[in-house]
């Protein structure tokens, strides 16, 4: 299905690693946003940057690009709209009321916390009895924080609500307008917002499928939803490639993420999280996931992330980030210990001496320098442009 529309873009499906590392792709002026006209009937200044992929910045995929995988990723979506159908709202809108709504999206298997969380805001804006443009803020204010507190070490949620109200509550195209027809405009927002996130996953797989060529064999790192979702449609092309998975210590994420490639039919190896680099000369090629991608490109991840990058560095094995957008978060960790704790509990299957001090964080910081391309459903970047994603996101 990806490699059919290469020809028609100017690209060789056949290309090596290194040709497309070095590439630099031509861009065409931004495409048209129909969804955000349809949206905002007066075009200027359109209603959000967000999504619209970038023409200025350096070695990404043109817009063309971007524009053939969204319309690829759709037409496979549109055989799952029964599944991806909102539940009911639930009542009142209040900050209980968000966390129930929140619940109901997170438990589909499809749907991350943050997505969720994008639904959740979108309910409370439809059920909201506010009669004024500043009370309706207010209470999407407390509903988001209620959100972020929920689970405070999450960066992914944390950001994702802080870009749900940059993305909906912009109030320039709204301030002449009516309350009730403001509020609605609002709720296409929120609407189209969780609808292009929750096809982040799948567009992100489209756009890495020309990344993995026949015969190769992949290093992944413990349990990722959207580096799963790129194997799925790499093993639906009929591509043929092996898969090394670690355990991912302490949760052992990586077992459960080995069991789901072994389903697909792909051939996959367990590794011990420190037989990265005893095994890293038989990979061609690194895919992880990410908690956060931050200001300098970085990203924030399961532990031993920071240290397979390492590793892959000194080796000359490209290293790609599968992370969605609502990911980016305005973070800036100077080191490891330049973030917000998280941690998770270790057993050891045997008694641990006392006195003895263990550490439990669970997650790293790989700096940029570390990372080849990020595969973003805004585009694939170098992670020397994610800072000026971030400021088109929050602007």
């Amino acid at each position: 299905m990806v490699a059919s529309g290469w020809s028609e873009l100017g690209w060789e499906p056949k290309r090596s690693l290194h040709a497309l590392h070095r590439s630099v792709i031509s861009t065409s002026p931004p495409m048209a946003m129909e969804l955000d006209a349809a949206q905002n009937p007066n075009p200027d200044p359109p209603i959000s940057a967000y999504y619209q992929t970038r023409a200025d910045h350096h070695a990404v995929v043109s817009s063309d690009w971007l524009a053939h995988a969204a319309a690829a990723a759709s037409s496979v979506t549109d055989t799952d709209a029964d599944a991806d159908a909102a539940p009911p709202p639930s009542p009142g809108g209040n900050g209980g009321g968000v966390i129930e709504e929140f619940n109901i999206w997170r438990r589909k298997p499809e749907a991350a916390e943050a997505v969720a969380a994008i639904m959740a805001l979108t309910a409370v804006i439809r059920s909201s009895r506010a009669t004024t443009m500043m009370e309706l803020e207010i209470e999407l204010k407390k509903a988001s924080d209620k959100l972020k507190s929920w689970d405070a070490t999450s960066i992914s949620l944390s950001a994702a609500c802080d870009l749900f109200m940059r993305f909906v509550t912009r109030t320039s195209h709204l301030e002449h307008e009516k309350f009730d027809a403001a509020k609605s405009r609002l709720i296409e927002r929120g609407e189209k917002f969780g609808e292009i996130s929750l096809k982040a996953r799948k567009t992100i797989a489209m756009l890495s499928q020309d990344f993995i060529l026949d015969g190769c064999t992949m290093l992944v790192h413990g349990y990722s939803r959207v580096v799963l979702e790129i194997l799925k449609l790499a093993a639906s092309n009929r591509k043929l490639f092996r898969v090394l998975c670690t355990e991912g210590r302490p949760d052992r994420t990586g077992l459960r993420m080995s069991n789901e490639i072994a389903a697909l039919g792909i051939p996959v190896k367990v590794l011990i999280d420190s037989a990265v680099a005893y095994s890293m000369d038989e990979v061609d090629m690194i895919f992880v996931g990410a908690d956060g991608v931050v200001e300098r490109g970085g990203i924030i991840n399961m532990m031993g992330t920071y240290q397979i990058a390492l590793v892959a560095h000194s080796m000359n094995k490209p290293l790609y980030v599968a992370a969605e957008s609502y990911k980016f978060a305005r973070l800036y960790p100077l080191d490891q210990k330049d973030m917000t704790p998280a941690h998770r509990p270790i057993d050891f299957g045997v008694p641990v001496p006392a006195g003895v001090e263990i550490e439990t964080s669970a997650r790293d910081y790989t700096p940029p320098q570390y990372l080849t391309l990020l595969l973003t459903d805004l585009g694939v970047l170098t992670p020397s442009v994610v800072s000026d994603e971030l400021i088109q996101l929050y602007l």
